[in-house]
């Protein structure tokens, strides 16, 4: 790595660390004031809590790490030009992307932690943490799920699960299956102790039929031998234990992998609901660049503070990061309302503000 390189990053990486550690500080501040009653009350190990504070933050990195990214690049490129640095660096032969190489390689790489705490961190991270709160800060009472309906329109399948675990979602208790036909009446119920989801199959045990005619009133049990079976397996199933897990789950607890298979599992969703869902489902793919993005344009506004005022460049990046979000929720509403396509309202504020961000940079060049 070269001197001018290392010299850059560790200039740019401090007040980055600061302005990091500073917003998670007020949000981590806020929360212990709203729950330092049940902290005390319950007195979790003090690792439990600080997961507990990581989940809950979790979801707002990707509002977080941008704004520390942007505060940092401001501060970075404007030392380097009261003190005459980037003049000199330019003077010497130094380009001026040779420059902030550093800064926007730091941005690439929060893009992309992003998307991963995004994804496979942030939404199982902050269902936990909430649950905790809503169980007082006990564990064990906030991993069990109770009384979950799950409903398999296709099929014709409604499945009433009394008791499973997010731990070992493949093992259900207290299972009741509803069978319905076309017409909408009711044709077969089955109730079981357990089921349990081995090699792709269901299994349930110790079940019990009761099948309906027409007009859904009971009827005698036309396959008797079924009755005196144990265990019985059912590869038609398609639900999955993920399903169930989802069904109860607030759409904001979601991956990605999880809002497009309940697109898929859920075909009946008008138009305005699933417009709705595809926006939360791309805008969750294109957060993550808002990094690169937001410090695009927060270089070039701090070369100005250097040459001219401190005020004007803040307030110019600042407002460019107010107006990319603000401009961002605008494109959401009108997208949830169907009255913009979704991909132009999740692709837009991007495009736009990395249009001018790289005409910002040029200026510079």
């Amino acid at each position: 790595m070269r001197i001018l390189t290392r010299y850059v990053l560790r200039e740019f990486l401090v007040p980055l660390g600061y302005c990091l550690a500073g917003f998670m500080g007020i949000y981590v501040l806020f929360e212990l004031f709203n729950s330092a009653s049940r902290l005390l009350e319950a007195r979790p190990p003090a690792l439990t809590v600080v997961v507990y504070f990581l989940g809950y933050i979790s979801p707002y990195f990707e509002w977080l790490i941008p704004a520390a990214l942007m505060l940092a690049a401001l501060y970075t490129m404007w030392n380097f030009c009261r003190h005459s640095e980037v003049t000199a660096m330019r003077a010497n032969g130094i380009g001026f992307l040779m420059i902030v190489r550093p800064l926007l390689s730091v941005a690439a790489l929060a893009t992309i932690a992003v998307a991963l705490l995004n994804e496979f961190y942030a939404p199982g991270a902050s269902e936990w943490a909430l649950s905790l709160r809503e169980s007082r800060f006990k564990p064990e009472d906030a991993l069990a799920k109770e009384n979950v309906v799950f409903y398999n329109p296709p099929a014709g399948r409604i499945w009433h699960v009394g008791r499973m675990s997010p731990d070992n979602p493949n093992v259900l208790e207290s299972v009741r299956l509803s069978f319905s036909r076309p017409d909408g009446h009711s044709d077969l119920s089955i109730m079981c102790r357990r089921a349990e989801y081995l090699d792709g199959v269901w299994w349930l045990f110790y079940p019990g039929y009761k099948y309906f005619d027409e007009f859904s009133l009971p009827i005698e049990n036309p396959h008797p031998g079924l009755a005196a079976l144990s265990i019985r397996s059912f590869p038609e199933f398609d639900e999955t234990p993920r399903d169930f897990l989802l069904e109860n789950k607030l759409w904001e607890f979601y991956t990605t992998r999880d809002m497009l298979r309940h697109l898929k599992t859920h075909p009946s969703l008008d138009a305005r609901e699933r417009a709705s869902k595809r926006y939360d489902i791309g805008a969750r793919l294109i957060a993550p660049f808002s990094c690169l993005v937001i410090t695009l344009f927060a270089i070039p506004a701090g070369v100005v503070t250097g040459r001219q005022s401190v005020f004007k460049g803040v307030v110019s990046a600042i407002a460019m990061f107010f107006g990319f979000y603000a401009t961002t929720i605008l494109c959401m509403w009108l997208a949830k309302s169907a009255w913009l396509p979704v991909p132009i309202a999740v692709a837009f504020p991007n495009l736009a503000f990395l249009a001018a961000g790289l005409v910002l940079f040029h200026r510079q060049r």
